[in-house]
């Protein structure tokens, strides 16, 4: 597969982001390859995954492909969104799934690591949510990953900003599980997932599968619901939205007018 690098040893799943052409952009291709190494793994009965990127690659992921966004009138985000299908691939996948991070981590790939059930990253590790820079309508769900494993005040604070965090702070907030020198960062982050991977996958994908019922376990009324979807489209259907994505292509600063 051209754009990741699978490697299996001692029954740990490597899967190693490897386009940085394009900062590890979350393309069509790209996630596509990682679900389908997922599901691989998912056969073999590898009992742990690393997700990381290629060695010396500053940017771990830039995060959704910009270019593959829809143009106004039609949800950026929506249930099979490829960035939302390998959400819910890695939330399915039955063993842990550990983010290794060396670089920084922007819009949508903040939201995959959030997804992952472990963070570990070293000194250079930076994590920003983008989508105020773009004019973006975030999902319900993203939103919530956010705020399980923050609280509500740095979600809020990630998402108006849209400024990264950077390490030390990354850590103290939750966002990393451990903050790693970086030539001890697979070391680290490889004996962690060998010790997870002798313990039963039987009740740690079971308890997995209850850390995410519990954490959705939100009730939401129908037309909360609905009135959440009409307030995205507010977003999506707007100026700003399609200025957003313009800018970023054309690499230049937005001019939003909040209509």
């Amino acid at each position: 597969m051209p754009f990741v690098d699978v490697k299996i040893s001692d029954n740990i799943g490597f899967l190693c982001l490897n386009n940085p052409g394009k900062r590890n952009a979350l393309s069509h291709e790209l996630v596509d390859e990682i679900i389908q190494t997922l599901n691989d793994f998912k056969d073999r009965k590898i009992a742990t995954v690393i997700l990381m990127a290629s060695n010396g690659c500053p940017v771990w992921s830039a995060g959704h492909d910009v270019k593959e966004l829809p143009e106004t009138h039609r949800d950026p985000l929506g249930y099979q969104d490829s960035l939302e299908k390998l959400l819910r691939g890695v939330q399915k996948y039955p063993g842990p799934v550990i983010a290794m991070v060396h670089g920084s981590v922007w819009g949508g790939a903040c939201d995959l690591v959030m997804t992952c059930d472990i963070v570990i990253g070293d000194e250079t590790s930076s994590f920003a949510i983008t989508p105020a820079k773009l004019g973006l309508p975030y999902n319900a769900t993203g939103i919530l990953h956010f705020i399980n494993r923050l609280g509500l005040n740095i979600a809020k604070e990630m998402f108006f900003s849209a400024d990264p965090i950077m390490a030390d702070r990354a850590e103290r907030v939750g966002i990393l599980n451990h903050l790693v020198p970086s030539d001890k960062l697979l070391e680290f982050t490889t004996n962690l997932a060998k010790r997870m991977a002798t313990r039963s996958s039987l009740a740690i994908s079971v308890i997995k599968e209850q850390f995410n019922l519990l954490a959705g376990a939100h009730p939401m009324a129908p037309d909360v619901f609905e009135r959440i979807q009409g307030l995205r489209r507010q977003v999506y259907d707007s100026h700003d939205y399609a200025e957003g994505v313009r800018s970023f292509l054309e690499k230049r600063e937005p001019t939003f007018i909040g209509e």
